[in-house]
């Protein structure tokens, strides 16, 4: 019996911690435990789920994962970002324009293209509609985030977005769908994003608005590859810090349209080179940080394989960065 708000609540308390503890420590969270790869066991993974069927695979080829992550995240932009993508990236993402039309916020659009991520570790891509994967995440992802859509309302506008592709989707199937999402990820849903991280030390970093601004994008960016599941969210943040303290917006003026920016739907990219004021101190913590966080997270796998991982309770020391990591 455990006594909440001045009620006794019997048998709930040791799951209740449990999934207070999962939401505020990253060290203790499913996250951790059960989706965080290296690049030898993702690709295992994925080829495990080709082995099953060859004949499928051989009658519909397709690209590469890491290809399909560029188009699920960024389809087509009339400005592409990096040149390497122009042939690949000719429009706004597929994702992101379902979630601007109905004005998701950014995190909860990040989550929910990590869901995606999970759900094809576990399901043959060939065996789904995608798109109507995508907007199932969306909705279960903004549910998640605490920024919920109407499932009658995202399912029109995603069968606006796409007609030919989700032709005699409803609302019902979205329902459906969300079940086999849900099931797939074994109801393990809370996903820990970069951006506390960010914004958690960018006072202590001394981070100007448009290196905080250009670390955001970077963050964004990383979405179109495999590094949510490889890497843990502060390890993606102290990269992006330091991508940003050796970049800047182009034409250095240290203006930014303010869609690229951190805030609540802040969608954009990072682009051009420069140092920033603050760099030299900015790069030490940053690299530091960095440094930590790694050698944390490589004793925390080796302690896991070992079979006695009993998490972590963040970096240590006094710094602001080390709470940040342990809290994510």
């Amino acid at each position: 019996t455990v006594p909440i708000a001045g009620v006794q609540i019997r048998g709930f308390g040791q799951p209740i911690r449990a999934a207070s503890a999962m939401a505020a420590n990253y060290w203790e969270s499913t996250q951790r435990k059960f989706w965080q790869f290296t690049k030898e066991e993702l690709a295992a993974i994925r080829q495990r789920l080709d082995d099953a069927d060859k004949e499928l695979v051989q009658m519909f080829p397709l690209p590469q994962m890491r290809h399909l992550n560029i188009y699920f995240n960024q389809r087509m932009s009339p400005k592409p970002t990096y040149k390497i993508f122009s042939k690949l990236t000719l429009s706004f993402t597929v994702i992101n324009r379902l979630g601007k039309r109905l004005g998701v916020r950014q995190q909860a659009m990040a989550t929910a293209q990590v869901y995606i991520k999970r759900f094809y570790t576990r399901v043959q891509i060939r065996h789904t509609n995608p798109y109507l994967v995508i907007t199932t995440a969306l909705y279960l992802a903004c549910k998640m985030e605490e920024c919920p859509q109407h499932i009658r309302l995202l399912t029109q506008e995603a069968r606006s977005l796409w007609p030919s592709d989700l032709h005699g989707h409803d609302a019902s199937r979205v329902g459906e769908c969300e079940f086999s999402l849900i099931s797939e990820m074994n109801s393990q849903l809370i996903v820990h994003q970069p951006y506390r991280t960010l914004m958690a030390v960018q006072e202590e970093f001394g981070l100007a608005h448009d290196e905080t601004a250009l670390a955001w994008t970077v963050i964004n960016d990383h979405y179109m590859t495999d590094l949510p599941l490889l890497h843990p969210p502060h390890i993606v943040a102290f990269t992006a810090i330091l991508l940003a303290l050796v970049l800047r917006p182009s034409g250095g003026s240290g203006s930014r349209d303010s869609s690229t920016g951190p805030g609540p739907t802040g969608t954009g990219s990072a682009v051009g080179v420069a140092t920033g004021p603050n760099a030299p101190q900015g790069v030490a913590l940053a690299a530091s940080a960095l440094a930590q966080a790694q050698a944390q997270h490589v004793q925390a796998r080796a302690a896991a394989m070992a079979g006695g991982s009993q998490g972590a309770d963040g970096l240590g020391g006094t710094s602001g960065a080390g709470q940040a990591t342990g809290n994510e």
